[in-house]
């Protein structure tokens, strides 16, 4: 089985030294990495600029913004079986970059912004039939609305959702709690606890789903990689 999984944060570039991101570190994407290498899958993680190392097993593509992790998620996605997009992806970057550091003014600036691709929505776009999507969905409220929405607005399979404004959990945190959801609905709530058992957990409960939904298919196929 291949996973295709992305992982932290983008750079959306104002100039050669400052700009845009968010406080990823990149701890879940990589602890579902290692989860999934461990469960014998063949994993490829493209990664945003983190500080953690690498898992071991997986080969890894660095990338820094937004275009560049989807160019790298474009080259491989049609090789996939199952795509989990962990990654914190910036959802603007500056119309025009300057190539040297501008100099300090005085007074109010104005950036102006123009929208980065959507990964997920259009890896869902160009999904072939047996793929699996899981998207991530980082919010500070109203989970039971955002969650399901944004799974029928990418056009994937499961929605990991939590909820990074809790003390403690998600960004940058060592621990994090999440709520599944699928195309029935909500099917549970995983946590709080360390990332890394987490990533088993949350790769078991969807496929006990999974297998429960798709008799043979990727389900089949799926026994000796995810058990």
């Amino acid at each position: 089985m291949r996973v295709l999984i992305t992982a932290g944060p983008t750079r959306e570039h104002i100039d050669s030294v400052r700009y845009l991101s968010n406080g990823s570190s990149g701890k879940m994407g990589y602890a579902l990495a290692a989860a999934a290498v461990g469960r014998g899958a063949e994993v490829h993680l493209i990664s945003g600029p983190v500080g953690i190392p690498e898992p071991q097993g997986v080969e890894v593509t660095r990338v820094v913004s937004a275009d560049e992790m989807y160019r790298a998620c474009e080259a491989s996605f049609e090789k996939c079986d199952v795509f989990i997009a962990v990654a914190a992806v910036a959802d603007y970057r500056p119309k025009r970059r300057a190539e040297q550091k501008e100099a300090k003014v005085k007074g109010d600036v104005t950036l102006e912004l123009e929208p980065t691709v959507d990964i997920l929505k259009a890896m869902g776009a160009r999904r072939k039939d047996g793929q699996l999507l899981i998207g991530f969905a980082a919010e500070t409220s109203d989970l039971a609305i955002k969650a399901p929405a944004k799974l029928a607005a990418k056009g994937c399979d499961w929605i990991v959702a939590n909820d990074v404004g809790a003390p403690g959990l998600g960004m940058e945190a060592d621990a994090n709690a999440v709520s599944l959801w699928n195309r029935g609905g909500h099917v549970a709530d995983l946590g709080p606890a360390a990332k890394g058992p987490l990533a088993e957990l949350i790769l078991a409960r969807i496929l006990e789903a999974e297998k429960s939904e798709r008799a043979g298919g990727l389900a089949g196929r799926a026994r000796k990689f995810w058990i």
